[in-house]
């Protein structure tokens, strides 16, 4: 795991971060190793969840109502479906901007779209990993001084693995930056300094995790701005050095 456990506050994070980013991989350089993530982030179940056809009806009747996508957004999640669940959370943000309690569910759905997109990747990558040595044994015999032909099929599919990886990747790396946008956000909205630290911090970590060395200096400098005498204050000082900042 390449980021600290910086804070003792909102373990949730950590716990989401720590299996979000806990194995290496090529996309990112330092890459997101969840998995089974289960319920942790699931929004509703049992009973008094909205239906998902109650709360479009209401949703096409009036674009306007925020309640409405808030009632989506938690019907689709209880159905697992985060891509939706991602779409009505994000109408209902633009309506309710400085509804923190959304951002946050909003950054968390972002974080496990980049979990989900980097298991796909790396099981693409194992399948790869599989297929090319046999690739490479059948390059390497020669019949009657001819290179013996790879097999078109495995050579099809060797193509929509990388293919598939790359996409993978690249939706990984969008939605992680995603939560970084969503995190900044919640620190200009929530009230306190202490949040305000906070949201920084996370801003920080996740910043860092996906490359956005920029962000995750500005994060860590306005952490220190806020709290400077908090107990995390020298390993943020140390990250900082890391990062050039």
């Amino acid at each position: 795991m390449f980021f600290p456990r910086l804070r003792r506050h909102a373990k949730w994070v950590f716990v989401f971060l720590a299996l979000v980013f806990a194995l290496g991989f090529v996309g990112f350089g330092v890459g997101a190793g969840g998995v089974g993530f289960g319920d942790i982030l699931k929004g509703g179940g049992g009973s008094g969840v909205p239906s998902i056809s109650s709360a479009q009806k209401r949703v096409d009747a009036n674009p306007n109502d925020a309640q409405a996508y808030r009632d989506l957004a938690t019907a689709y999640e209880a159905k697992n479906d985060t891509t939706s669940a991602v779409s009505a959370l994000e109408s209902f943000t633009r309506l309710k901007p400085k509804n923190v309690d959304a951002l946050r569910e909003l950054a968390g759905l972002y974080l496990r779209q980049a979990s989900d997109a980097q298991q796909r990747a790396q099981a693409a990558q194992v399948r790869a990993v599989y297929l090319a040595p046999g690739a490479a044994v059948l390059g390497s015999i020669t019949l009657g001084k001819k290179p013996l032909s790879v097999d078109p099929i495995n050579t099809a599919l060797s193509s929509s693995l990388s293919q598939g990886t790359n996409q993978a990747v690249s939706e990984e790396q969008t939605a992680a930056q995603n939560a970084v946008t969503t995190y900044k956000k919640i620190a200009v909205v929530v009230p306190t300094k202490g949040e305000k630290a906070q949201a920084q911090l996370t801003v920080g970590e996740i910043a860092q995790q996906v490359g956005d060395t920029t962000s995750a200096i500005a994060a860590y400098k306005a952490f220190l701005r806020l709290t400077p005498n908090d107990p995390n204050a020298s390993v943020v000082r140390r990250a900082l050095k890391q990062l050039g900042g």
